[in-house]
């Protein structure tokens, strides 16, 4: 026996050591691409790809607010100098005329391979004096000085056209040579990393590079303005986004899970009133714990921040176990332990099981974030619990018990009396419920992602506010066209480019971006090149297009130079915007997915907002597929929304077979699910009563509810109701709330959702169950 006891005890301390050791090893993160599907559609791949890895989720846009306009203006200038030094961006724009200096080189060196404006006819005779008086006239405009400096190597204007037709977007105000708001009190900047935005550690680094930098410049600057102690600098974008999220997401995860294991242990104190009960009382739960962590980790490579959060709502069901097995087997010791054991842990073992087939559901899903709550659920459950059965009675000592409670067990076993009383409210309230959820015909479950979103409103709204001013891509629009490789997706996107522009020209866009426009196709590179003269051709064109015109010949030797250079040059490749920021761009609107290659259009809404059904229409026929990234991702998680239904009805199903099989009797069936589904009903008809409708977190609260529920409701429809039963179901729902409960006040959606089911669902599980109990004894 001693033997025995030593065995099994040996198992659990190797099984935590090697735990700790695993979970040293353990990854955490709060990248909500956990809840992405794993394996997704091809429209769906195309909205992962773009909020894993795309350009707009490599953007930051930065406002500097507070002091002086002047001093505004020479701190975006210091900051934007120190950030192009770093390697974390790959593009610093703060609307600086000598900012982007090595994209308007490469722009300038390979200008006749990149404007559609290079035909044969432009080189002709013709087309030159043509080219070249409209050149000269420009020299009359604003923005003459630079034309000017241009002339001689440019005289057809072929860096204007480029310039012209890569500023498609609306401009941000300049005040004091940098960008600023329309009223004026905001410095603002936009950068684009190189880390992906879905790279939050990476994100988190940028970040606080930007931060430190600000600092930086604002301490080099305070003697010189005397306002810029009021200077202040706020970043937002996908990848801000994230770092704050994954922020907000683990501080409340461990507060709240710290808070609500004060509460359990405040409470199993004053209940059993002393330090050494209360601490074994605890093991199950850090056994559970450690095992759904470990599981996790080892299944999934890396355990989510809203899993860890989950664990708060462990803590509150792992520790009933304890509770049991204290204050139902009455006096203590381990004598008393091993008839608890024959009594009571047939009915918890059939709870666990009923708990175990609820979330073994969710393990099939195909969003890994949903299957890590049921594993890890599956394994915390299964670990207290059998600690609680095999290793908590070796670990009590001789003469072990709880102090007596039988007064309280007394007391409340009278308040049941008379709450029994109020038996027919039960059906009656469910009843009422349904009726309730069919009147109100509101839809049930919200299919918006934004819902889920951990973004506070208030960053939401000066994201917009930062994207209105710098006219930011705001993409959620793309037309996608695919090729069996880059140069046919090229070629198609050239062709298509004329349907956009009379689109742009009907105001049913206001614009779009094309990576022909950055990176030609080979073929129209290399007609490009051909329509250029050689030097001999293009002398004699140049001494008759100049007739009349205030230049000599002599003055465009640069231009003949720089045309032979062209006519030489090597084609344009990816490759060839290596170090510029236009290697980003172009990595973002050309990528390859599944053996594919895939063109990527962002198209910008006009004013009013795009017209869908008038864009489809106008697109139709073209080789090219529309993509709506909102309704998109919309659909996307309405697709997981489906699915996590359709598994938490199979995990409900599963749990009422299970109850079937072991209780073979429909009376005890249904006193065991009446209250089950009484308290889902009323949880589910309060949440739509006060205006809200269902997501996600709340369906998996929905299904905690009945796993958590049927282990109260199999104790009512056994035969074993003493009072003490009835107070460790008590002090055991309590523990319960109060790991639910506190997440209902969380700022974070997903678990305020769980929380706000959850934990009033358990609770009225428990007093459903209890208000139908026909035991006359209890």
């Amino acid at each position: 026996m001693i033997q025995r006891r030593g065995l099994i005890v040996g198992v659990w301390l190797l099984a935590l050591v090697l735990g700790l050791a695993l979970l040293t090893r353990a990854r955490f993160s709060a990248d909500m691409s956990a809840f992405l599907p794993a394996a997704p559609s091809a429209e769906q791949q195309i909205l992962v790809d773009q909020l894993k890895d795309g350009t707009v989720s490599r953007l930051m846009l930065v406002g500097i607010t507070g002091a002086s306009s002047d001093a505004r203006a020479e701190l975006s200038r210091r900051l934007a100098a120190r950030l192009r030094t770093s390697h974390d961006f790959a593009s610093v724009a703060n609307g600086e005329a000598g900012g982007f200096e090595r994209e308007r080189k490469l722009l300038f060196d390979n200008r006749y391979l990149l404007s559609p404006a290079v035909t044969s006819q432009r080189f002709s005779t013709a087309g030159l004096h043509a080219a070249i008086a409209d050149s000269i006239a420009a020299l009359a405009l604003p923005s003459g000085a630079w034309t000017k400096a241009l002339l001689p190597a440019d005289p057809t204007g072929e860096t204007l056209q480029l310039i012209d037709m890569m500023s498609g977007r609306d401009s941000a105000t300049i005040s004091d040579g940098v960008w600023a708001s329309r009223d004026g009190k905001e410095a603002l900047l936009m950068l684009y990393t190189r880390a992906a935005g879905s790279d939050t550690d990476a994100q988190e680094a940028v970040l606080a590079r930007l931060n430190n930098d600000f600092a930086a410049v604002r301490a080099e600057l305070l003697g010189h303005y005397q306002v810029l102690a009021g200077a202040r600098l706020q970043a937002t974008g996908p990848g801000v986004f994230g770092v704050e999220a994954r922020e907000r997401i683990r501080g409340e995860a461990l507060r709240f899970s710290i808070l609500g294991s004060l509460i359990i242990v405040a409470l199993l104190w004053s209940v059993y009133r002393s330090w050494r009960v209360l601490l074994l009382g605890l093991v199950p739960v850090a056994s559970g714990v450690l095992a759904g962590v470990v599981a996790v980790s080892l299944g999934f490579g890396m355990v989510h921040a809203i899993t860890v959060g989950f664990g708060v709502t462990l803590i509150g069901e792992a520790v009933d176990y304890s509770i049991y097995l204290f204050i139902q087997s009455g006096a203590g010791g381990v004598g008393s332990a091993r008839e608890w054991q024959r009594r009571f842990w047939p009915t918890i073992r059939l709870g666990v099981l009923t708990s175990v087939c609820g979330f073994a559901a969710l393990l099939f899903s195909g969003f890994p974030g949903l299957a890590q709550l049921g594993l890890y659920s599956i394994a915390g459950l299964a670990a207290a619990a059998l600690v609680t059965r095999w290793v908590l009675p070796l670990l009590l000592p001789a003469g072990f018990a709880v102090r007596d409670l039988s007064v309280l067990a007394e007391r409340l076993a009278w308040g049941l009396r008379c709450l029994r009383r109020l038996r027919a409210l039960v059906p009656v309230l469910a009843l009422l419920s349904l009726a309730l959820l069919i009147v109100l015909r509101q839809p049930l479950w919200n299919h918006d992602l934004a819902a889920l979103s951990p973004v506070p409103a208030e960053q939401q709204r000066l994201d917009a506010a930062l994207r209105a001013e710098l006219g930011a891509p705001d993409v959620r629009y793309l037309a996608v066209v695919s090729g069996a490789d880059r140069e046919a997706v090229l070629r198609e996107t050239e062709r298509l480019a004329p349907k956009l522009d009379a689109l742009v020209a009907r105001g049913l866009l206001a614009g779009y971006e094309s990576p022909s426009r950055y990176l030609p196709s080979q073929a129209a590179q290399a007609a490009r090149q051909a329509s250029l003269p050689d030097e001999t051709t293009l002398r004699a064109r140049l001494a008759t297009a100049l007739a009349g015109q205030p230049i000599q010949p002599a003055k465009l030797e640069p231009f003949v130079a720089a045309v032979e250079a062209a006519r030489q040059a090597p084609l344009l490749s990816p490759a060839s915007f290596r170090g510029t920021s236009l290697a980003l761009l172009l990595d973002g609107l050309l990528v390859e997915q599944g053996g594919r290659n895939l063109a990527l259009l962002p198209l910008r809404a006009p004013a009013g907002g795009i017209d869908a059904a008038a864009l489809s229409k106008a697109l139709s026929g073209a080789p090219l597929q529309l993509v709506d990234l909102k309704t998109a991702s919309n659909r996307l998680y309405g697709a997981y929304l489906d699915e996590a239904i359709h598994l938490v009805g199979f995990g409900m199903l599963a749990i009422v077979l299970l109850l079937a099989l072991a209780l073979r009797s429909p009376a005890k069936l249904g006193r065991a699910l009446l209250p089950l589904v009484t308290a889902v009903l009323v949880v589910t008809a309060g949440h739509l009563l006060v205006g809200g409708t269902l997501n996600l977190l709340h369906l998996v609260g929905l299904l905690l509810i009945v796993a958590i529920g049927s282990n109260y409701a199999l104790f009512f429809v056994g035969s074993e109701r003493s009072a003490s039963v009835l107070l460790s179901l008590l002090i055991a729902n309590l523990a319960t709330l109060a790991g639910f409960g506190l997440l209902a006040f969380s700022s974070v959606p997903v678990l305020a959702a769980l929380g706000s089911t959850a934990g009033p669902g358990a609770l009225l599980a428990l007093l459903f169950a209890a208000v139908l109990d026909r035991h006359e004894d209890a």
